[in-house]
């Protein structure tokens, strides 16, 4: 299963917003979770995630992993937009 997030950091602190996913970014192998690819715009403005989870119920796991929940006014704070889809590979 593969997940896009893209993040508006326009109007984000963007050292909180980096600060957030030091922390829980490391938590995705926990749930069977790999960040495939990331990418920032040159401005800075802009990131995409493209993650890779074994499972759905992975993904749940990793959204409703405690540790993630204890980071949740770090990420407030830093005022992200995010929007996340799930995605395929096609030929």
């Amino acid at each position: 299963m593969r997940l896009l997030a893209t993040l508006d950091l326009t109007d984000a602190d963007r050292a909180l917003f980096q600060a957030y996913e030091a922390l829980v970014l490391p938590y995705l192998a926990d749930h069977g979770g790999r960040m495939e690819r990331r990418l920032r715009s040159l401005d800075g403005a802009i990131e995409v995630h493209l993650l890779h989870f074994a499972t759905p119920e992975g993904v749940q796991a990793y959204l409703n992993d405690p540790r993630r929940g204890d980071s949740t006014e770090l990420w407030l704070r830093c005022g992200v937009r995010a929007s996340v889809i799930q995605v395929e590979d096609v030929a």
